[in-house]
């Protein structure tokens, strides 16, 4: 008999969501697209500041959590040492946390900020260069990542302190359903998270894979096209199926370590290459700027001028963060065995805002280094073709370009790779009765997950559009959150009930 009991309503509901989802949209792509987009009008418009609040309070929360008295709490029974190595541990929660999205929107984020800024600035002076150069690393800074902590920890405590032998998001609120029944309110809250993960993952494998297509394009000579498109999926799917198959210490953990060195070892060549003072001045003064405007950013409503960038940006990066968050949460659970709340909230707001952090000081800086010199009209491509042929653009200006391309093109596909392959895993540890610590879902059931989840994002590519894609993600996060206020109060009420 086989130990892992496939949990049958949990794996039906997640299938029935993808064909629900998909089918409709692939039969009537325009209209379908035309449809996603006014939702986001409408839930933007009417729920948005919601979004900014739940930011401002998970990043206060977690602060306290991890200074307070509970910051030393051990995430195991007992006084177990940490399953992993910090730097194995930074680069799978990297992977999963950002991957394929940071390399398609650090080149080119700027572009969007520098035409149209925040705060009423003018369009392309100075000063809307400083914001455009500082608003990435804040999308992807601390309230990011404190947005994926709170799933991390809440989940993390029950399932290893207390024991509970199911990984999945309605762990993160033990403590109002007790024991390990299977209630109608559990259900719920995982079919949440399903809907947020296709949702979250299709965004990022959406904006991913279109930018390899274009790389390979460039060194081809070939067309960049949907049926390119697909067959970069199809390859990224035997990628990660192999690494879903290998498991987790010999799969995800090797390709994210290697994914990580790669990555960085290009970072440094173009820093070296480029522009390396004017990188390196940008860097600190976009620091400095979001340090001295972190709170009027993460609270910033555009209530009087109503200029759509709020909107446009800031709430949809926290829909997305959102959405993705209870994956991200599953996963660093997996690997964060024997380490404290301290270190993981630590661990991951640090860790997390410095590595995307560089990606935006050191690619998105070039690029608007070469926007501002007129080396390369980087925006109107932008405009005229998309943001994909301006990444391609902007790496085609480096020395030995065609190299650099591939090399970026192959960061690119791996960190598409150990995305659907971290989603798979956790939809199958989901979608497995009981999961005892340490186990890992059986091999048959992460292999199935990693093929269903290019379901989604092929299915947005063939519509089209970065709206549509934003619109996904936004309208599958809402409910999510109110689920993360539950597991936040959850996971007080528990940690004053056992350290009373």
């Amino acid at each position: 008999m086989n130990k892992h009991k496939l949990d049958w309503p949990s794996f039906a509901a997640s299938i029935a969501v993808i064909l629900l989802v998909c089918i409709p949209l692939a039969m009537f792509p325009e209209s379908g697209g035309e449809f996603l987009t006014r939702l986001y009008g409408k839930v933007a418009g009417h729920f948005g500041f919601l979004y900014l609040l739940s930011g401002i309070a998970v990043l206060i929360f977690l602060l306290w959590l991890a200074l307070g008295p509970y910051g030393g709490v051990r995430l195991a029974c007992g006084d177990e040492e940490p399953e992993f190595s910090t730097l194995s541990w930074t680069a799978m929660l990297f992977c999963a946390g950002v991957g394929a999205g940071l390399m398609y929107w650090a080149p080119i984020e700027w572009g969007y900020y520098y035409g149209a800024p925040p705060f009423g600035v003018e369009a392309r002076s100075a000063l809307a260069a400083e914001w455009a150069s500082t608003y990435g690393i804040f999308h992807w800074g601390p309230t990011a990542w404190a947005i994926y902590c709170l799933p991390t920890v809440a989940i993390a405590y029950p399932y290893y302190a207390k024991r509970i032998s199911f990984l999945r998001l309605s762990t993160s609120c033990h403590y109002f359903f007790g024991g390990e029944a299977e209630s109608r309110g559990e259900r719920l809250i995982d079919w949440l998270f399903m809907i947020g993960l296709l949702g979250g993952a299709g965004t990022s494998l959406g904006f991913s894979t279109p930018m390899i297509a274009a790389c390979v394009a460039r060194v081809t000579g070939l067309e960049a096209s949907f049926t390119m498109e697909l067959v970069i999926v199809i390859i990224s799917v035997i990628i990660f199926g192999t690494s879903v198959w290998l498991g987790l210490k010999k799969g995800i953990k090797r390709l994210s370590d290697l994914n990580m060195w790669l990555a960085f070892a290009l970072l440094a060549f173009v820093l070296i290459a480029g522009p390396t003072v004017f990188l390196l001045k940008t860097s600190v003064n976009s620091i400095g700027l979001m340090v001295q405007n972190f709170v009027r950013m993460n609270s910033w409503t555009d209530a009087f001028t109503d200029s759509g960038f709020v909107e446009s940006w800031t709430i949809f990066y926290w829909a997305w963060w959102i959405a993705y968050a209870p994956f991200v949460g599953l996963f660093v659970t997996r690997i964060s065995r024997g380490r404290t709340l301290r270190q993981v909230i630590f661990g991951m707001i640090g860790y997390g805002t410095l590595g995307a952090g560089l990606f935006y000081m050191i690619f998105g800086n070039y690029g608007l280094s070469l926007q501002l010199s007129g080396a390369v009209d980087v925006t109107r491509i932008m405009a005229e073709q998309n943001g994909s042929s301006a990444i391609v653009a902007i790496l085609d200006q480096l020395p030995a370009a065609w190299l650099v391309i591939v090399i970026y093109a192959l960061i690119a596909l791996v960190f598409s790779a150990t995305t659907y392959d971290s989603a798979s895993y956790i939809l199958a540890s989901v979608a497995t009765r009981r999961l005892p610590a340490g186990e890992d879902p059986d091999r048959w059931h992460r292999v199935f997950w990693a093929l269903a989840l290019a379901v989604l994002p092929l299915t947005l590519m063939f519509i089209g559009g970065l709206k549509v894609v934003q619109s996904a993600t936004l309208i599958v996060s809402l409910p999510l959150i109110a689920v993360g206020g539950l597991m936040s109060v959850s996971l007080v009420k528990q940690l004053r009930k056992d350290f009373s």
